[in-house]
């Protein structure tokens, strides 16, 4: 009996890659409502490919007025659809039911930390979990202290999007921020 070779696509690695497909799907199927403002569609063209490239992006921070959502680069800066952006400017957003061509800016250490530290105090529950994936991402102990967050920063970058035309994103550092999260539908 011979043995066929392995094309490395076992039943775990398929089931795998159809749950973490799943919420693209959503979005893809019109569903993405369910998934509200804790989670973004990030359309993009491949900077190579120049292939339609969909990925969805967990919110830290966001705000209806404008609206504006911020992510983080999970990754870091060569994550593929930071660098597809980043070529290209055609990002288009999802969020809720509201869809919108999008622009974006990397935001400074300083506001990028204060980001963070309203999404920790949002997510009180869940800190311990937070602080080991990010722990994982980033290859050091992160204990969710002032300067572990702006080390986290510099490592993983938080972007903010908003519709293209819209309000200059330097005037949300003006807006009253409370929980980051006002307005939500």
């Amino acid at each position: 009996m011979t043995r066929r070779p392995s094309t490395g696509a076992t039943g775990s690695k398929v089931a795998l890659r159809c749950l973490l497909r799943a919420p693209v799907n959503l979005y893809l199927w019109k569903c993405g409502w369910l998934l509200g403002h804790r989670f973004l569609l990030l359309n993009q063209t491949g900077r190579r490919t120049g292939l339609r490239r969909h990925t969805v992006l967990e919110v830290l921070d966001y705000r209806r007025n404008g609206p504006e959502a911020v992510v983080m680069s999970a990754f870091g800066p060569d994550a593929n659809w930071l660098r597809n952006i980043e070529a290209i400017s055609d990002a288009e957003v999802v969020i809720g039911s509201r869809r919108f061509a999008a622009a974006h800016q990397l935001l400074e250490d300083d506001e990028a930390a204060a980001v963070i530290a309203r999404y920790e105090r949002r997510n009180r529950l869940i800190a311990p979990l937070i602080r080991a994936v990010l722990s994982h991402l980033l290859g050091w102990r992160y204990r969710g202290s002032a300067e572990d967050r702006l080390r986290l920063a510099r490592q993983l970058p938080l972007v903010a999007f908003r519709p293209r035309g819209r309000l200059n994103l330097a005037a949300r550092r003006d807006a009253p921020s409370g929980t980051g999260m006002e307005g939500i539908e």
